[in-house]
């Protein structure tokens, strides 16, 4: 019982290593572009940004290589944020600012906002980013040749993290995607199965944009990233993924209260939908966290290991069954934190989340369970100081 035990949680930890590390050679960075570009609406909904939207505005005037506007869509805000656009807007004609109209009834506030965005947009690609993301200079160059043929490709900026939860839980966003997403199916047909973005930033192309729908068609979602790429397959069209590490950065929260919240506003429409959150936790409990209990545990007990190697008893003190259990653990324990070591040197994430990866999980259930429970009890999400009560 307790090697299949052990063999089923090195199973549980060897596949998605092999998968991230797969996917690695295929989520890159988009080259730099060829032929004759598009121009580009760069479309930001904002609601209460006026502390960094003209910090936003000022990465993408600074873009290169491609011919843009922007849309800031002010989403009702009152701090400020619609006189600071206005203020741009008066020193530089590529910035425009429109305002949302009243949020209608059945809409989420950040799909209202960029409805809006879209529809009073003026060039054949769209580009949604949200006002905390920066971009570089060859950002929306590169994406929009990274476009090519497709009808949407989405990237994930480089997550900058400062707080104990953030530098916890927004690097397993990089080990989620790549560890469980198999990228090379993703891009060889339109299954909606296989649908994945981010929604700081999304690029479409206008006329398919419009013709599935758009924001429109995902109305009520709080999930963007995972929404608007699954309706582009469903009416068969091409998505793609790049990774913008080098090209955008954004600082998502700046407080344990804001990560809780954000990563749970959408939890019920990703990993804690009711027909996944079962198997998905039993998969990530069997293969990353129970493996590191019995090194846990080692830890606590070091004198007494210590004193068994000294007498060359540790090997002898160990059954047979034992003996095989033991390197299925260990095992399992490199598999786990592999891609997180991975993801520090390739997607400049704090190590200590990676030392604490088995934490970090447990932290991620927490999210999830504590969402789906609210889900069910009829209970209201809260975003940028609108309520949302999401069907049960």
């Amino acid at each position: 019982m307790m090697i299949a035990l052990a063999a089923l949680c090195f199973l549980c930890a060897l596949v998605p290593a092999i998968l991230f590390v797969n996917n690695l050679s295929l989520y890159r960075e988009p080259p730099l572009p060829g032929d004759p570009l598009p121009a580009v609406s760069v479309l930001i909904p904002a609601r209460n940004e006026a502390e960094g939207i003209a910090d936003a505005l000022h990465a993408v005037l600074a873009s290169t290589g491609v011919a843009f506007e922007i849309i800031v869509m002010d989403d009702g805000s009152t701090d400020g944020t619609a006189e600071i656009v206005q203020g741009m807007a008066a020193q530089d004609p590529r910035v425009r600012l429109e305002r949302a109209p009243a949020l209608a009834a059945g809409w989420n506030g950040k799909q209202h906002a960029c409805w809006a965005a879209a529809r009073a947009a003026r060039h054949p690609v769209l580009c949604f980013v949200d006002a905390d993301v920066r971009l570089k200079p060859q950002c929306l160059a590169r994406m929009t040749g990274f476009l090519g043929g497709k009808s949407l490709v989405s990237g994930f900026p480089q997550q900058t993290t400062g707080t104990f939860l953030e530098w916890m839980l927004l690097p397993l966003i990089h080990f989620v995607l790549l560890g469980f997403l198999p990228m090379s199916r993703m891009r060889a047909g339109i299954d909606p199965a296989f649908a994945a973005g981010c929604g700081q930033f999304m690029m479409v192309r206008r006329d398919d944009y419009f013709a599935c729908g758009g924001h429109s068609g995902i109305k009520l979602t709080m999930h963007d990233g995972l929404r608007l790429p699954r309706l582009f397959r469903e009416a068969g069209y091409r998505t793609d993924l790049a990774d913008l590490t080098d090209l955008a950065t954004c600082r998502m929260y700046t407080s344990a209260s804001q990560v809780w919240n954000g990563l749970a506003k959408n939890a019920t429409e990703g990993l804690a939908d009711p027909r996944r959150i079962v198997p998905v936790s039993a998969i990530l409990i069997l293969g990353q966290v129970l493996p590191f209990v019995p090194l846990v545990a080692a830890l606590a007990s070091l004198p007494l290991l210590v004193a068994a190697l000294q007498h060359r008893m540790f090997l002898f003190g160990i059954s047979r069954e034992g003996l095989i259990i033991l390197p299925l653990l260990l095992g399992a324990i490199i598999a786990a934190w592999l891609p997180r070591c991975l993801g520090v040197g390739v997607f400049r994430q704090d190590a200590r989340g990676a030392l604490l990866h088995p934490v970090g999980i447990l932290l991620l259930l927490g999210v999830q369970f504590w969402a789906l429970f609210r889900k069910l009890r009829g209970g209201a999400v809260s975003w940028r100081d609108r309520v949302y009560t999401p069907p049960v």
